[in-house]
């Protein structure tokens, strides 16, 4: 016969003694962002810190709505160009970017140019790489040091993952707001 529950305690199961233990969180992750060439973000995703970045890009690409110049009609879905940094430099991602006829200006990593020269001639010949363009990158730095001026994305307090994405689009409203308007390329305000 079970020995009878305390006085005041609860039958069953629930009546097992609570054990503490020290709870640790983990709230490492890392930002995936596609932004227009004025550095406003026009995508992003939330990851696990420990997960790489490759194939997080075609999900992002998918997600970008541009609207059109007079804001009728179906938004755009296809980038006129992207530029990534090496992290999102695979062969699959070149080929679906190529499926997607987006053009793509994306550094090749050293490995991937050792693989090649190691094949020979079977290695193929290397993507095309426009230095010019790379240059233009910085608009995602610059995006995210924005974002920094946020408390609440610089130091990331949230525990879940979702509430974490709000609060990173919510930042990203207030650096939209706070663009200047486009202006087109005739206008004499537009040189600096």
């Amino acid at each position: 016969m079970p020995p009878a529950p305390a006085k005041g305690a609860r039958p069953g199961p629930r009546s097992a003694p609570a054990r503490a233990r020290p709870v640790t969180r983990r709230t490492d992750t890392k930002l995936h962002t596609i932004c227009d060439g004025r550095g406003r973000n026009l995508a992003t995703r939330v990851t696990p810190g420990q997960d790489g970045g490759t194939g997080e890009l075609i999900g992002l690409v998918d997600q970008v709505r541009v609207a059109r110049p007079s804001g009728r009609g179906r938004p755009r879905k296809r980038l006129g160009h992207l530029t990534g940094d090496k992290a999102y430099s695979s062969r699959a991602n070149r080929v679906a970017l190529r499926a997607r006829r987006i053009p793509y200006t994306i550094p090749e990593r050293a490995d991937q140019q050792a693989g090649r020269a190691r094949r020979g001639s079977r290695g193929g010949r290397p993507p095309g790489f426009d230095r010019d363009r790379y240059r233009q990158r910085n608009q995602v730095e610059r995006l995210m040091n924005r974002r920094k001026q946020f408390r609440a994305v610089a130091t990331r307090f949230d525990k879940l993952a979702v509430r974490y994405q709000a609060t990173v689009t919510v930042a990203d409203i207030f650096i939209w707001l706070r663009a200047k308007p486009d202006r087109s390329r005739g206008d004499p305000g537009n040189t600096p």
